[in-house]
């Protein structure tokens, strides 16, 4: 049997390594010994752990649909709680994902203050995103853990997905947003960021909320 340190293996952006029959024990210590200050990210579900070193283009998408989604929950006087790239782990599970960006808006109010979140007793984020550029998510992971409501973005679209009966299945509307085009508007001013810049797109996806939420019938008759 030949056996590797985590610092023998170089992990470039943009790609990824997989190692199969990874114990938890293993996954626990590989998690200890990496960190929590890292640019990769693991995913691991029943024995198989992956480890992916992300693009600039995938920090850049993932960070402008934050703030694009940040904007649109204070438009709507929603409350969040922001957790990032935190890890999430269920030994009971044998489930454990970093996503690239998650947050409480449901269940924001139990999440405020927090330092430690415990999965077995703690519900999971209300939604995560995740940027799928060189691979594909792990939803396997995302269902033991339950997490209601993914959005991927991947080939420069944004796609919902939404738990059913423990598996997800793709949707046009997001469970957070059910009464306003939420996935729409952020495509829309996601691309513009590509143009316009970020800024000039956080203020105008602003005002086109701000629109909609005052015109709402003549915004789908008029676009």
């Amino acid at each position: 049997m030949v056996t590797l340190q985590l610092k023998q293996i170089d992990v470039l952006p943009g790609q990824r390594v997989v190692l199969r029959h990874v114990n938890w024990q293993l996954f626990e210590a590989i998690l200890a010994e990496l960190g929590e200050h890292r640019t990769i990210r693991l995913a691991y579900s029943k024995g198989t752990l992956e480890i992916v070193a992300p693009l600039p283009e995938h920090e850049q998408s993932k960070v402008v649909i934050a703030d694009l989604l940040k904007v649109l929950l204070d438009e709507l006087d929603m409350n969040w709680e922001p957790l990032g790239s935190t890890t999430f782990r269920r030994e009971d599970m044998q489930a454990g994902i970093e996503p690239d960006e998650c947050f409480y808006i449901q269940n924001h109010a139990l999440m405020i203050g927090r330092e430690r979140i415990d999965l077995s007793t703690d519900p999971p984020p209300d939604l995560a995103i995740e940027i799928d550029l060189t691979s594909s998510t792990q939803l396997s992971a995302y269902e033991a853990l339950r997490v209601p409501e993914i959005w991927r973005y991947q080939n420069r679209q944004l796609q919902v997905y939404v738990l059913s009966e423990g598996r997800y299945i793709a949707s046009s509307t997001s469970l957070i947003f059910p009464n306003f085009p939420a996935i729409e508007g952020i495509s829309q001013f996601l691309a513009l960021s590509r143009t316009a810049g970020t800024r000039p797109a956080l203020k105008a996806f602003r005002t086109w909320i701000k629109e909609r939420r005052s015109h709402p019938l003549s915004s789908e008759l008029g676009g």
